[in-house]
């Protein structure tokens, strides 16, 4: 009985060590992630956690399947009715559009694109006083290489990059996506 005993705590060891492992590397990457800042000096850091937040919306172009997710401040405003009630999303939302390279998915018994490789994280931020001239909010792109499983701030990123296009939708405080019904 003793070695049964010795060989499980030997397996319960191994297996911790192999989990403790994973665990500082996957710490050490995301620090390394979110340890960058776009050339205006918006820090990913910023949005430590999108990966949780709540879905917003979805879009897909013949090249990008693209998937927008909220902080909880922006959904909150999304559910009190902004923008369509007229009122801007207050300061400290925050939106993330995530962008997959879509694929035909093999699996499903129907024609399906499905994300396949992860290419960018776009993000926008509700400052008004650091982003006076854009109306409240700024913009960065963090490029995701899958090759070398890293992230880089994008060089050509700068605080209003998405200001030019979202303009069109001043009405609605800069934002395309509406917060879909579920």
């Amino acid at each position: 009985m003793k070695r049964k005993n010795k060989l499980t705590i030997a397996i319960a060891t191994a297996v911790l060590a192999v989990l403790g492992a994973a665990a500082v590397y996957a710490g050490v990457h995301d620090d390394a992630k979110y340890s960058l800042k776009s050339p205006s000096g918006i820090a990913f850091s910023d949005f430590k956690g999108y990966e949780d937040w709540s879905v917003v919306s979805s879009a897909r172009t013949d090249e990008v399947l693209k998937v927008i997710v909220a902080n909880p401040a922006m959904i909150k405003a999304y559910k009190a009715g902004v923008p369509g009630n007229g009122q801007p999303f207050p300061d400290g939302s925050m939106i993330v559009k995530l962008q997959w390279k879509p694929k035909k998915s093999t699996e499903a018994q129907f024609v399906v694109d499905v994300p396949d490789v992860f290419s960018q994280a776009f993000v926008m931020e509700k400052d008004s006083k650091r982003f006076p001239k854009s109306g409240g909010w700024g913009y960065a792109v963090f490029n995701y290489e899958a090759a070398s499983d890293k992230f880089t701030a994008d060089p050509k990123s700068l605080s209003d990059c998405g200001n030019a296009c979202h303009t069109v939708v001043k009405a609605k405080d800069y934002i395309f996506h509406p917060y879909q019904k579920r």
